[in-house]
């Protein structure tokens, strides 16, 4: 059997790292799936190929992250390679040697934003940003879509692309209002530089197959057809299934496969998905034949059967009318823009952020200047109930020369101020500046 497509499997569980022994987060998430690749015989397949992953660096992690005190006291090795393993999926497509990749490593990344002073939501280094990144860096600048199809809204990821016209984000996911992290409703689309490039469709509970498949269909591709990316990358949770214990979803094995043949993406990465023998084995299965460009008509779980989660007809009209409205929504971004933002010069966002495993709680003031010329310089003043104070300044990519400018003074000045700790992220020189 050939694949028709050349993929590129990053593989790694992560021994060494988890919250606890017992907890849902843990290497036999992926063990278990690779037993099942073994005894579906992916490994035999011509196209299909297994990759070690490579190790980030702090510079690759200082490119999205402000961690507090930084990047190695908070991380571990795991983490480093879970990144590393990400960067490894894009170096795959981009070097041209596979089609597609999917690096199937742990921990996971959506939750993981900005500004990092442990783990939420068992996140603390954002993966697909990573990777991203450092690929931007290292081949190019390009327009990017990321699809989170994780039960749990990616509010990490959100955080990081608030901003970014080039990179679209799009989740969906169970309604913030019934489920952890308690974000993602439609009216968070951006800050001023990339106002409606946000795209949360916050689902009712117990939505299944049929409704999935609707918003990908009705929602997401057109979307796409319109943003016309140059990557698309599925952050690719898994929690949505009808076994997973800490969620109120419907979804099957069949459905996951289905959707991404649909969504088509070149780099996959695997985020949350906690029935660990009920769901993930097939889930993975499922995803890794349908980026192949092969059957996975015979994929199914042991205890499933054709009509078992059935949606129900209110479920379905929900579904329709969150649908429908988000995509007017992307429509109307330009004239919603200038309505939210026209003659500002700079836009505050205020904040609260729990970090759940550490048990610490964060607020922020996020200010984004209004420049014509670029997304424009952005500043984060981040304190936590610890009594640390810092001070994050970021310079975008795509920054201007004033903004440019505007960044490097804005970080000379804070080191007059008192906080504990100053950051300086200018994206547009590829360079990172902590200081007192």
């Amino acid at each position: 059997m050939r694949a028709k497509n050349k993929l590129g499997l990053v593989f790694f569980p992560a021994f060494d790292w988890a919250i606890s022994p017992t907890h849902p987060e843990r290497e036999e998430r992926l063990l278990y799936t690779r037993d099942q690749l073994e005894e579906e015989g992916i490994e035999d397949i011509e196209g299909i190929n297994f990759f070690n992953p490579d190790i980030a660096s702090d510079k690759d992690i200082n490119r999205v992250h402000f961690c507090n005190p930084d990047a190695r006291t908070l991380l571990t090795e795991s983490h480093y390679i879970a990144a590393g393993g990400v960067m490894k999926a894009f170096d795959l497509v981009f070097e041209g040697v596979t089609d597609k990749s999917f690096a199937l490593v742990r921990p996971p990344g959506h939750h993981a934003q900005r500004v990092v002073y442990g783990d939420r939501g068992f996140c603390i280094v954002n993966t697909e940003a990573v990777g991203l990144e450092y690929a931007r860096q290292k081949y190019g600048d390009m327009r990017v879509a990321i699809v989170d199809t994780d039960c749990h809204h990616g509010d990490g990821t959100q955080d990081i692309y608030w901003n970014d016209p080039d990179t679209l984000f799009i989740s969906f996911h169970q309604d913030g209002s019934t489920l952890y992290p308690g974000t993602g409703f439609a009216d968070e689309l951006g800050g001023p530089g990339a106002y409606g490039y946000n795209i949360n469709i916050p689902l009712p509970p117990n939505t299944g197959d049929k409704g999935f498949q609707y918003v990908m269909e009705h929602t997401v591709l057109p979307i796409l057809a319109e943003y016309k990316p140059d990557l698309i990358i599925n952050s690719a949770g898994q929690d949505n299934h009808y076994t997973d214990p800490l969620t109120n979803m419907n979804f099957s094995a069949q459905g996951y496969a289905a959707l991404n043949q649909k969504l088509n993406p070149d780099i996959a990465v695997l985020e949350g998905g906690y029935s660990i023998q009920g769901a993930l084995p097939y889930v993975n299965t499922g995803i890794v034949l349908a980026m192949a460009g092969l059957d996975y008509s015979s994929v199914y779980e042991p205890d499933y059967h054709l009509g078992k989660w059935k949606q129900s007809e209110r479920v379905t009209s929900l579904v329709e009318e969150i649908a429908s409205a988000a995509l007017l929504l992307w429509r109307k971004r330009k004239e919603l823009a200038v309505r939210k933002f026209g003659g500002q010069k700079s836009v505050k966002r205020e904040r609260r952020v729990y970090y759940d495993t550490a048990g610490i709680m964060e607020s922020q003031i996020q200010e984004f200047k209004v420049c014509r010329n670029c997304p424009g310089v952005n500043t984060i003043k981040s304190q936590n109930d610890q009594g640390v104070s810092i001070m994050c300044i970021t310079i975008p990519r795509q920054a201007c020369p004033v903004c440019q400018r505007e960044g490097s003074w804005l970080f000379a000045e804070a080191q007059k101020s008192d906080y504990n700790q100053i950051y300086l992220q200018d994206l547009s020189k590829d360079q990172y500046y902590q200081g007192r």
